[in-house]
């Protein structure tokens, strides 16, 4: 019976990925109870282990990649940004292989069962400009001009694959004047000078 109600206790988050301690507390179990629950909700192919600690409902429909990215660091705040964000606001049709994620944690990559998450350090002056995707609450997501911005920033940092671009189609909306209030935050006359350069050519593509 306690096997069949965890899930019951899971569906009560509203939301298809959640923690082995939510699951914990929720059912009122001990964490080796909860694991252990899981693991026998896994192999009936009810919930998917997707990394360590993190675990989705495979039959809900709003599970995607996107959706673990809250918990990947409950201490931190993380955004999708650069490609991956401009592909979400319909800016690059071509799909990325991974979900590039901004923070102000250092640069790693966390392998999941759901795909690939690329995490890339931004410092705090320069931490801001995202929102939660579409005002739903699932994910935070740079806005356009800032996916943009920080593209072409990490990409004078050595970031070579955020220095070249697919095809941009830029909507009417997008505001060029944006990206430039956030390159006159850099600090650095010389990143700040190339990000102008490497913005003027991106502009000089779109006439």
């Amino acid at each position: 019976m306690v096997r069949k109600s965890i899930l019951t206790f899971i569906k009560k988050l509203n939301r298809p990925v959640f923690t082995t301690r939510e699951a914990a507390i929720l059912s009122g179990s001990s964490l080796s109870n909860a694991s252990k629950m899981l693991r026998t909700l896994e192999r009936r192919g009810l919930v998917l282990k997707v990394t360590r600690g993190i675990w989705a409902e495979t039959e809900n429909e709003k599970l995607s990649p996107y959706s673990i990215i809250p918990l990947l660091l409950p201490k931190n705040r993380t955004y999708v940004s650069f490609i991956s964000a401009l592909h979400l606001h319909g800016i690059i049709e071509q799909i990325p292989q991974e979900i590039t994620l901004a923070s102000i944690v250092h640069t790693k990559k966390i392998k999941t069962k759901l795909g690939m998450l690329s995490i890339h350090r931004i410092s705090p002056p320069l931490f801001d400009g995202f929102d939660w995707y579409r005002g739903e609450g699932s994910f935070l997501i740079a806005e356009p001009e800032k996916a943009l911005f920080d593209s072409i920033y990490l990409s004078t940092r050595k970031k070579k694959q955020f220095g070249y671009f697919p095809e941009l189609n830029f909507t009417s909306s997008f505001s060029f004047k944006k990206v430039a209030k956030w390159i006159d935050k850099i600090p650095e006359k010389r990143i700040r000078s190339s990000v102008e350069k490497k913005l003027k050519e991106i502009k000089n593509l779109q006439i």
